[in-house]
């Protein structure tokens, strides 16, 4: 039986690599779970939520300086 853990609010992560440690953390303890701790999972998807817009945000940025990158890269070769 799964005893329910309370959880405390978390401030959103701020860097790429504790978002996806959030991301991580909560994927591990949801998988592992005999039982759904019903009581916990609307903060454990919010935190979730949170810490894949902080992932999305830094890869977006990344996709777009590289785009930017290799089109500066394009102009000076033609």
């Amino acid at each position: 039986m799964t005893t329910a853990t309370p959880k405390r609010k978390k401030s959103a992560p701020k860097t790429f690599q504790d978002a996806y440690d959030v991301l991580k953390s909560n994927a591990e303890m949801l998988q592992s779970q005999d039982e759904p701790d019903i009581d916990n999972l609307m903060s454990t998807v919010e935190e979730s939520i949170a810490a894949y817009r902080v992932c999305e945000a830094r890869l977006d940025a990344i996709e777009q300086a590289l785009g930017s990158a290799f089109a500066m890269d394009d102009d000076s070769e033609g």
